[in-house]
């Protein structure tokens, strides 16, 4: 272990809560938090928080650990990934009714990447279809190999709703802290992670952040990217203001100049114009950095060779603006639509995304364009006024409160808006046995027909080794010296066609009509 500074003293294990959705995730996180934070006062915790701190008493004291609960769905992937980034510790939540499921496998994916120790904590035990050992060896199939089993991971039996196990978790959360080494500056200027952001429409950009290290006080700067804060409104995990946040803290900081990209570092510094120099530096770098991005796109890509060219083949273009209420639920959104088939003849091109309520200008946005487009909303209102205008533009607006409710609508609306063009539906496939005849491009011939049928008046082509050679029109139909209006496949027949070019036994002759699809 390295040699640790006589001003740095251990900090609470940051632990990120990962697993399957419906695993039962949020009934440990909730028993918890009813359990591990004062009475009085849980009831104050605000929804819009992804991280929360708890307390837990054992024989050697009195211990703080900070959880962030990341959302199972399979839409939240970017989400669960950031959660374990800044966690020191991993739990992984598996159901002892069910076993490993396809989002555990992309939880221990992640776990292994960001290289954290984990532990597995099985759930629902007080279910009758509980079964531990079978979960266990679930896992073991798919690499895990807990201890007792050939590995090193630790486990525990868990019940959320009785509490049974929680306790011996908790245990090991600072266990695998203590190991870890796990320590900090609090004298130092703060730094650490940015990990949700919102637009709270009384009080402007907010932000979640947690300290890693060093601490934020009142009357500091925040500084991430292009965007700081004064630290003036800093509220904890309960929604109460603060004048100080120590490490491995979970805080909420009010009055960012922009909202700060979920993901960035932050740091503190003590004077405004640090602040606004230190924003402007990364204003200027990231422009720089869009533009040698954009152009070296356009020279190297060569799928983007000739914009213009793939602007042809596009029938439409749909501007779509996405509102959230919360930054890292845009990313999921995003997640869910880039998985609805895409049809070349309708490009949706994302115009904006943004947190907050939909406005004015999100309806001049997506009515911009050639054609009035959509807006999508998750979990936001709308102002009166940007009802009115969209209605004026013909822009579409729906909310939303679930994700794949979002993907399932957008998919319909995307199928109904995409554009109809002529199409070719083959309806017969003829075998030509022999050409009798041919008078003013009216050719007499005999064949069998293969597949389908022929039917007088229906547009024809010949093929050639699955070459076009010549089209018309099918004028007349016999069928044993009759005159008939169709034949059916597996029957010789007799006709004549009207052809642009001449025909040759042997080719084929195709009948097909033309259908809007």
């Amino acid at each position: 272990m390295p040699k640790i500074d006589s001003i740095a003293e251990a900090r609470p294990p940051i632990v990120a809560v990962v697993g399957h959705i419906d695993h039962g995730k949020s009934t440990l996180l909730d028993y918890i938090r009813r359990s591990n934070v004062a009475e009085g006062e849980a009831g104050g915790i605000t929804q819009h928080l992804s991280a929360y701190e708890a307390t837990h008493e054992n024989a050697s004291g009195v211990h703080k650990i900070t959880f962030l609960d990341t959302p199972g769905h399979e839409a939240f992937k970017a989400m669960r990934s950031r959660g374990l980034e800044v966690a020191d510790v991993a739990i992984l939540v598996v159901s002892a009714e069910d076993g490993i499921k396809p989002q555990t496998v992309e939880a221990v994916k992640l776990i292994n990447e960001v290289k954290i120790p984990y532990i597995v904590a099985f759930t629902k035990i007080d279910k009758p279809a509980a079964d531990v050992q079978k979960a266990k060896m679930s896992l073991l199939e798919a690499g895990v190999f807990l201890e007792g089993l050939g590995g090193e991971v630790p486990s525990v039996a868990v019940s959320g709703k009785t509490g049974e196990g929680i306790p011996e978790l908790l245990d090991l959360i600072l266990l695998a802290g203590e190991i870890e080494g796990l320590s900090a500056d609090a004298t130092r200027p703060g730094e650490g992670l940015i990990i949700e952001g919102h637009v709270d429409q009384k009080r402007g950009n907010t932000a979640t952040l947690i300290v890693l290290n060093g601490s934020i006080k009142n009357g500091e700067y925040v500084i991430s990217g292009e965007s700081f804060a004064p630290v003036r409104i800093m509220e904890n995990f309960l929604g109460k203001k603060i004048k100080e946040a120590l490490p491995g803290s979970p805080v909420t900081i009010v009055g960012f100049s922009s909202l700060p990209k979920v993901g960035e570092k932050w740091r503190t510094v003590e004077t405004k114009k640090e602040a606004e120099a230190e924003a402007q530096t990364a204003l200027v770098e990231n422009r720089a950095k869009n533009i040698a991005s954009s152009v070296s796109n356009k020279s190297e890509d060569p799928s983007r060779q000739g914009e213009a060219e793939a602007e042809e083949r596009v029938h439409v273009i749909l501007p779509l603006v996405i509102k959230t209420d919360v930054a890292g639920t845009g990313e999921a959104v995003v997640h869910e639509i880039e998985k609805i088939p895409q049809d070349e003849r309708l490009e949706v091109r994302i115009v904006t995304r943004a947190v907050g309520t939909i406005s004015e200008g999100d309806v001049r946005q997506a009515g911009a364009g050639q054609v009035a487009g959509i807006i999508v909303g998750f979990n936001v209102k709308i102002d009166r006024e940007a009802q009115a205008l969209a209605e004026r533009l013909g822009v579409k607006i729906e909310i939303f409160s679930i994700i794949y409710k979002l993907a399932e609508w957008l998919g319909k609306e995307l199928e109904a808006r995409r554009p109809l063009i002529e199409t070719e539906v083959k309806t017969g496939t003829a075998r030509i046995i022999k050409v009798f005849s041919v008078m003013k491009n009216r050719y007499v011939l005999g064949g069998k027909v293969e597949d389908g049928l022929l039917k007088v008046g229906e547009n024809v082509k010949i093929m050639r080794k699955e070459v076009e050679v010549a089209r018309g029109e099918v004028l007349g139909l016999q069928a044993g010296k009759v005159d008939v209006k169709k034949v059916e496949a597996g029957s010789e027949f007799g006709g004549m066609i009207r052809l642009s070019n001449a025909p040759l036994a042997g080719d084929y002759l195709e009948t097909f009509e033309v259908a809007m699809k």
